[in-house]
């Protein structure tokens, strides 16, 4: 009695150290509409890098793409079971996974103009615009940005492209290859624009890498996830991606977007 009562609280203590697993579900995360990190179809760079992940764990994956930052709000007010694009350490409800993707920011201008930008000193005296919240996610930016001839942040990405082909800007500051996606579209569209979209682009990635998480309602898909994401890490998965990704901009990015 005594061996066979040993035996079961052995098996007992064993189980509860196991890593818990989540049941496979079907998952509706909600995103930001980042081309061509996430595009409005459910493709991209990063939710490809997502939908591997979840699928290598047994779950499907439907995304809800909303403006970005709309799409924390959304998650914040109880829609979804997971959301993207979140800056790490950004306090917000649930569980945060570890980092998954990265985004590389940096300084895009019209290769014609020679100027080179190491640094945010190199932009004192000029005419600059970025993203959305830049100033709250690029270190030593809101210091810099008083040394600046001027300074907008706008939301619609494809407006800062039109203004550097346009003359309008010195500057752009953001994720490379988001800016040279809206500069493939402009492309697309020569014909009826009044500036030439296919004037050559030099990208600086002067800034460190921004890290990214995903928050997960429930602990045990956070767990799971971090799971699959070092196995992805693990087998080279997650560099397949990005690199596939990345080949496309090549001319615009060179090799200045996270080494890829």
């Amino acid at each position: 009695m005594f061996k066979a009562t040993s035996l079961l609280t052995a098996l007992a203590l064993a189980a509860s150290q196991l890593p818990v697993v989540a049941q496979a579900e079907e998952l509706t995360i909600l995103a930001g509409d980042l081309p061509p990190m996430i595009n409005a179809d459910g493709t991209g760079r990063e939710a490809e890098i997502i939908t591997t992940v979840l699928e290598r764990c047994g779950h499907s994956v439907t995304f809800q793409i909303q403006p970005f930052t709309r799409h924390w709000k959304t998650y914040s007010d109880g829609v979804g079971d997971a959301v993207s694009t979140v800056p790490h350490g950004m306090p917000l409800e649930g569980v945060q996974s570890d980092v998954y993707v990265q985004y590389q920011n940096g300084v895009s201008s019209l290769a014609a103009d020679g100027t080179t930008y190491a640094d945010l000193a190199a932009l004192a005296g000029k005419s600059v615009i970025a993203f959305k919240g830049a100033e709250e996610i690029i270190p030593g930016l809101k210091e810099a940005v008083p040394s600046f001839k001027s300074y907008k942040e706008i939301a619609d990405q494809i407006g800062q492209s039109r203004m550097i082909f346009g003359h309008r800007v010195d500057a752009v500051i953001g994720d490379g290859m988001i800016f040279a996606e809206y500069n493939r579209q402009l492309q697309d569209q020569a014909e009826e624009l009044a500036f030439d979209p296919n004037q050559a682009v030099s990208f600086q990635a002067i800034f460190a890498p921004s890290e990214y998480g995903m928050n997960f309602r429930d602990a045990a898909l956070a767990a799971d996830f971090n799971r699959c994401l070092a196995e992805a890490k693990a087998d080279g998965s997650l560099d397949a991606i990005n690199k596939k990704w990345v080949d496309p901009y090549r001319e615009t990015l060179g090799s200045q977007y996270l080494g890829h």
